[in-house]
Order: structure tokens, then sequence, then C-alpha cells
């Protein structure tokens, strides 16, 4: 028998009804963890309050896990383990309506891992918001942590606020590190060479495109610019999304030199003219370095027209951390993480 005609607005009719659906499980899912994170805090704090007041020692905890498994056996995270992670928990946050509007959207497994690594409380919401934002898994959380994120974001010299409207200044020195981090490449310094650090960084482009952060989209390597009868080769262009604009990077494996900038100046030039399109803001170059002196950079950015930053970057992982090492896949693993660690609860 024939199939039925179908409307013609029944596609769209369709995957308006599928959206609808996964919104529904979107919110179910960051509900139930919410009202997760809330027990958690309320454990934690009764905990908390009572260590205070009568100084419970470990074997209280302990005969408080036996009690709780037994009472909720369909329940894991009830372990001397997690419990003590609660009371630290409540006691990171103690204000319970700014745990439930400000810190109960991320899993648990996140604010161990903060919990665990970072003890100063402006950083611990920062990286709190970031994970929001950004909806790193656990296992990205704990290596931006590592590699001190927080201490490295917005630190390139630039000279944005001369070159940028100041809005978009903000935004493009935001979107820059020093030093950046490249852990997944482990030649020493003297076995490096330019291709060779361009070559690494396109061969784990994933982990290079996490490094540089959110926005920026991969374009091409030694990308062909001609001016007049001259052929030039970018080393890496990409389009950062958020601030709407090309980016150059040009990889240097020794110090800064004040060179370094005309060249880029000339790079920029060409990007605007031949390959920037009406709407996009003015391009940014960055001068990726093995080193770079402060005030040489200062001095050779202080009169280029164009937006350019200069900033440092490391090779390599203290041994210890290799392991931890994230693939760039997890940051699509966030809300399983979510929805594993709510199953495995209720």
């Amino acid at each position: 028998m024939a199939e039925p005609l179908l409307p013609s607005d029944y596609p769209s009719f369709l995957s308006s009804l599928k959206e609808r659906v996964q919104r529904a499980q979107l919110q179910a899912v960051l509900s139930v963890n919410r009202e997760l994170i809330l027990l958690y805090w309320h454990i934690g704090n009764a905990i908390w309050k009572r260590q205070q007041e009568q100084t419970w020692g470990a074997k209280v905890i302990e005969q408080l896990s036996r009690d709780l498994h037994a009472a909720f056996p369909y329940m894991k995270g009830f372990s001397p383990r997690n419990l003590q992670y609660m009371r630290t928990f409540a006691e990171a946050y103690p204000d319970e309506q700014f745990t439930q509007q400000a810190v109960a959207q991320i899993p648990w497994g996140h604010h161990t891992v903060l919990l665990d690594k970072v003890t100063d409380p402006e950083q611990r919401m920062w990286y709190n918001q970031q994970t929001l934002e950004h909806a790193w898994s656990r296992n990205v959380l704990a290596h931006q942590i590592e590699t001190d994120l927080y201490g490295r974001k917005g630190k390139a010299i630039t000279n944005f606020s001369s070159t940028l409207p100041a809005l978009h200044s903000d935004l493009a020195q935001d979107a820059l590190k020093d030093p950046y981090v490249f852990d997944f490449i482990t030649t020493s310094e003297e076995e490096t060479k330019e291709r060779d650090l361009q070559s690494a960084l396109i061969a784990h482009i994933r982990r290079f495109l996490l490094e540089l952060g959110v926005g920026f989209t991969f374009v091409g390597s030694n990308y062909h610019v001609q001016v007049g009868e001259n052929d030039f080769y970018i080393d890496l262009l990409f389009y950062h999304i958020r601030l709407r604009c090309y980016v150059i990077i040009e990889l240097k494996t020794g110090e800064f030199k004040a060179e370094y900038a005309g060249k880029m100046n000339l790079y920029l030039a060409a990007v605007n003219r031949q390959i920037k399109e009406p709407g996009d803001n003015p391009s940014i170059g960055i001068i990726l370095c093995r080193s770079r002196d402060k005030a040489t950079a200062e001095y050779a950015l202080s009169d280029v027209q164009k937006p350019i930053g200069v900033a440092s970057y490391t090779t390599g992982l203290p041994e210890m951390l290799r392991d931890k090492l994230p693939d760039v896949r997890e940051l699509e693993e966030t809300l399983e993480e979510i929805r594993t660690e709510a199953d495995k609860r209720y």
C-alpha cells in the first residue's frame, strides 16, 4: 500500500517537536542534578554543624555512611569519602540560596575536583562559571585547573586598547592567554623547529583548539596570500566566532624579536584586504614565541596600528600529570555524565 501523502509542513512540524522534547529532557536532567547537589549540601551542612558543636570524628562519619546505605540501598554516594566531600562542600558554600542559584548547575563530580584542586573561593567560582558556560567535562575542568587557566587568561601583551574599540578590545584581550600550554608536544626546545611545531599543533588540532579556547575555528595552515609580486604563507589562520574576526597565529621557537611585529602587520593588512568580509571586525594577530621580554614586546607594539598580541608557550607536561590529559570529545559528554550520576542515585 502506498505511503500516505504528508503535509508540506510536516518536516518543520516534526523538527519543532523534536526540539521541544530535547529541551524537556535537558531541563529534566538539570533539575535532577540540581536536586542532588542541594541534597548533598543539606547533608554536608548538617554534618558540618555537628562537627562544630559536638566534635564529630571519623568514626561517626563511618557509622553514618553505613546507616544511610542501609536505609537507602538503591542510592550510591554515601561513602565516608563522599560524606566528607559534602561537609567540605557546605563549608565552601555556606549560603544555601547562593548554592541553589549559582553552584547547583554543574555535576557533583565537578565539585569534587574544584574542592580538591582550588582553595581560593574567587577562583573556584570562576572555574564553576566557566564549566557551566563551556560545558567542560570533569577531566577538562581538572586539566584547566592544573594548567592554571585562571592565572593565564587575558595575560598576553597586546596593543588592543589602542587599536580596537573598547568593548571589542576587552573581549579580544580575554580571548588570549600567556603562556599557552602545549602539553601534547613532548620534544625539547632544541629539537623543535618552527615547521615541526606547526606540524605538531595541526596533528593535535583538537587539543590545540581546546587550549586556544572557545570560539576559534581553524581555517588553514601555511595560508597563502600574495602582496604585489611576493608570496607569503601565514603559519595558522583561524576565525573567531565570538569576536567575528580572523585571527592570524605566527609561531616562533625562540625569543620574541621586534621585527616580528612588522611582518604580522603586513599579514593583517593582507587578510583585511583580501579575505575579510564587510561584516567582519578587524583581524587580530598573535605571535607565539618560546619566550618574550615584556618591555621589548610592549615597545614593538606601541606604534603599530593593527591589533597584535604577543604570548609565550610551553611544551610538555610533568610526568605525574600526563595520564590526566583530556580528550576534547569529552566537551560533548557533560550531559551524559549528569545523566549517569543521576541514574546511579535515583
